[in-house]
């Protein structure tokens, strides 16, 4: 294992921004920037002895100052959706940014947790990195000083491994995710159509327009959402189904069999032609399966097209608008309480 760190631009502020490569025994490279505790590259081996970058990004600190998608980036203080932009914590109402439809999404598109500086630190003993930040109490609108780290660990088995640790000095809301978008077969090789989706889970949140859930979660039985065993994700995405047009295409999340500080697999990807699988793993009770359906045409590294449906999404959280929904599992954390959650993304 090594780690090497290298110089990233500057930022339209002045700041410099690294990036960090950790490189397995296998030649699996994942790099990583102090810009947003950002996954800019994962390059996976296969049975040809080459390396693919399976996740979609820039070359340079200039576009992820941009990243209408959130290529790559670690999203906090809440990821998803929080419904009219609001929520209430003892009897005090918290007001967030209106940035999608009167609601709120991915807590804030320009000065969230994917575009501030993070304190970076390589760690060749644990083949790891780390990034930290201090959220200020009221940034965004959320209570609370948080101090968080996201530490990504590139393991012996083809594993990435996201850890989030997370405290804060007031009671607040903590629910943080990775929004890499993969495409097994490369970054730049197009749809995603082909590739085989299996999520164990047998049930979904069903959503209202908006993408906000109703608070109902609903069997996958017999819907398009049934991808207990695996299933050719362009087979049902533009079916005539209300669920599906609300958001064109998979844009949903599903409920999860897990355990608070258990991993469980929870997903997987296979891409036949390319001859490579995905696994992930996570001890979170949601998982968002976005299929790309609204990835606006972008150039990205190497001078690739990017478009719809090019990558997917697994993004591991709580439910969407849990914190106002009290049926779901709570993503609201005490003063002092410890925030922490794993998840992996597995290569095969």
């Amino acid at each position: 294992m090594s780690i090497r760190k290298a110089d990233f631009g500057t930022t339209k502020g002045g700041a410099k921004a690294s990036l960090y490569t950790i490189v397995n025994e296998n030649g699996m490279e994942a790099a990583v920037t102090d810009f947003g505790a950002i996954l800019v590259s994962l390059k996976v081996p296969d049975a040809a002895g080459g390396r693919t970058d399976v996740v979609l990004g820039f070359d340079s600190i200039e576009g992820y100052e941009g990243n209408p998608s959130f290529f790559g980036s670690t999203i906090g203080r809440n990821a998803n959706r929080i419904a009219g932009a609001a929520f209430t914590l003892d009897g005090v109402e918290y007001r967030l940014a209106d940035n999608e439809n009167g609601n709120n999404l991915h807590t804030d598109i320009q000065h969230g947790f994917h575009k501030v500086m993070w304190e970076g630190e390589a760690d060749e003993q644990t083949d790891s990195v780390r990034f930290s930040y201090v959220s200020p109490d009221g940034e965004n609108g959320f209570p609370g000083t948080l101090k968080v780290t996201v530490t990504y660990t590139l393991q012996a088995d083809n594993a990435l491994k996201i850890a989030y640790d997370a405290v804060s000095d007031k009671k607040t809301v903590i629910n943080l995710t990775n929004h890499s978008y993969f495409n097994l077969a490369g970054h730049d090789a197009g749809s995603i159509c082909d590739e085989k989706m299996t999520i164990l889970a047998d049930g979904f949140t069903e959503i209202l327009p908006g993408a906000i859930p109703t608070g109902r979660t609903v069997p996958v039985e017999g819907t398009p959402m049934d991808f207990r065993t695996a299933r050719r994700i362009g087979d049902r995405i533009d079916e005539d189904w209300e669920q599906l047009t609300l958001v064109q295409g998979y844009d949903h999340n599903w409920a999860l069999h897990t355990e608070p500080g258990t991993l469980s697999k929870i997903a997987r990807v296979d891409d036949e032609k390319a001859g490579r699988s995905m696994e992930v793993y996570t001890d979170l009770p949601g998982v968002q399966f976005y299929a790309g359906n609204c990835i606006d045409p972008q150039t990205g590294k190497g001078g690739a097209s990017y478009g719809k449906r090019c990558a997917l999404c697994l993004e591991t959280q709580y439910f969407p608008n849990s914190v106002n929904t009290p049926s779901f599992r709570q993503p609201v954390f005490e003063a002092g309480q410890a925030y922490h959650t794993e998840t992996v993304y597995k290569f095969l």
